[in-house]
């Protein structure tokens, strides 16, 4: 299918058109989180008088145990748990893209190594893999999160440009290529890469709300974001101890970790949808970056 038609099939999708809107909501509220949250997120406003109050017109998402305003932590997690989840997945996809690509261009001995690594990587429990080394770990900042989340986020992606690398490799283009004596590297970068990257796109659509609910995940254990910096999960973890008291510290961070999700799955399923390789990522559902 070319270029042409998939953005004509993309525009006239109601899922794509109402998701990208929600996104870019999202997206521009981490943008602009400093000059529209309307109070600092780690201040302490007043610990006497505003700890734990329910929402109000002067916080109209309530205040947490801390007297910290939870809407200013919620916009300023917002951009927290969308950098994470999208840097996380970036490095995933690029090191995954690549990772199959080579396995599937070069086959034989390569391949079959680089398959049995990627199989004994999902023989492993991402959760509680994750959990470990962080526990080893101690101390761990966003960056190393981000990092840490994104080296067991690669496997799946792997798989599926490799299947798709294998059907490239033997068309015409690329025998032609190979048969005018161009590089193996340059054929794999010009010819290869550019027609096995849809799999990658769609995953990684896919991946970023899978990323969003791990993330949050491990912040709501105490193991992800440390506080007093705000996350999604965390400002939930701030009320797990009193649900029925602080339900908005529960409710407005669950409301905007389901609507990110959402989108960001009714995106990927559009572009799959488009694209025409649903077969292709029938295994998605087990991938690591969704446990």
């Amino acid at each position: 299918m070319d270029g042409a038609s998939v953005r004509r099939r993309l525009v006239r999708d109601t899922r794509v058109r109402i998701a990208l809107v929600v996104l870019a909501v999202i997206a521009l509220s981490a943008i602009l989180a400093p000059h529209i949250a309307p109070y600092d997120p780690k201040q302490q406003l007043d610990i006497t008088h505003l700890n734990g109050q329910p929402p109000s017109l002067a916080h109209p998402f309530g205040t947490d145990p801390f007297s910290r305003d939870v809407l200013s932590r919620l916009i300023f997690g917002t951009r927290v748990s969308l950098a994470i989840a999208l840097s996380a997945v970036a490095i995933a996809m690029t090191f995954g893209t690549l990772f199959g690509a080579i396995a599937g261009y070069v086959g034989g001995t390569v391949d079959a190594v680089l398959m049995r690594i990627v199989d004994a990587a999902f023989s492993i429990p991402t959760l509680l893999l994750l959990i470990v080394v962080i526990a080893l770990w101690g101390d761990i900042g966003i960056v190393s999160l981000t990092l840490l989340i994104a080296s067991i986020g690669w496997f799946t992606v792997s798989r599926l440009v490799r299947a798709e690398t294998l059907v490239v490799r033997n068309a015409d283009y690329v025998v032609a290529a190979r048969a005018l004596g161009m590089p193996g590297w340059r054929v794999l970068v010009r010819h290869v890469l550019p027609n096995v990257v849809a799999p990658a796109i769609i995953a990684s659509t896919l991946a970023v709300g899978n990323v969003i609910l791990l993330e949050a995940g491990l912040s709501f254990l105490g193991i992800g974001v440390r506080p007093p910096t705000p996350s999604w999960g965390s400002i939930i973890q701030d009320g797990s101890e009193r649900v029925s008291d602080l339900w908005w510290l529960t409710v407005f961070p669950g409301l905007a970790i389901l609507i990110t999700v959402f989108a960001c799955n009714a995106l990927g399923d559009a572009l799959r949808d488009a694209l025409d390789s649903g077969q292709l990522l029938s295994s998605f559902d087990d991938a690591p970056l969704s446990s």
